[in-house]
């Protein structure tokens, strides 16, 4: 090995990330993260957006149905787990209690 080569321990890689929406928390610690992406059809030259479902690891049980997450790739953390949540971009807004009350019949 020359002097100038780096050791292959030293990884610099960037890991991806992906901006999604929680479709799921049912699970404990582990969310279900829909990621939309918009892709040419190659015959027709139209747009076509195409969902693609991540399961994602959230360690607090803090992300809920609806917000925007970040997620990152890591190690396999079970058999369909290869995602970490990094930070909750914006959350879901909820409907208060009273939201009907103020319609009239």
């Amino acid at each position: 090995m020359s002097e100038n080569s780096q050791p292959e321990s030293t990884n610099t890689r960037r890991r991806v990330t992906k901006v999604g929406i929680v479709a799921s928390d049912k699970m404990d610690k582990t969310v279900v993260v829909r990621v939309d992406r918009t892709v040419v059809h190659r015959r027709y030259r139209r747009y076509i957006r195409k969902t693609t479902k991540f399961m994602a690891h959230d360690e607090a049980n803090q992300c809920k149905i609806g917000d925007t997450v970040e997620i990152v790739e890591s190690r396999p953390l079970s058999a369909h787990k290869r995602w970490r949540v990094q930070r909750i971009v914006r959350a879901a807004v909820t409907a208060s209690g009273d939201a009907g009350a103020g319609t009239t019949e």
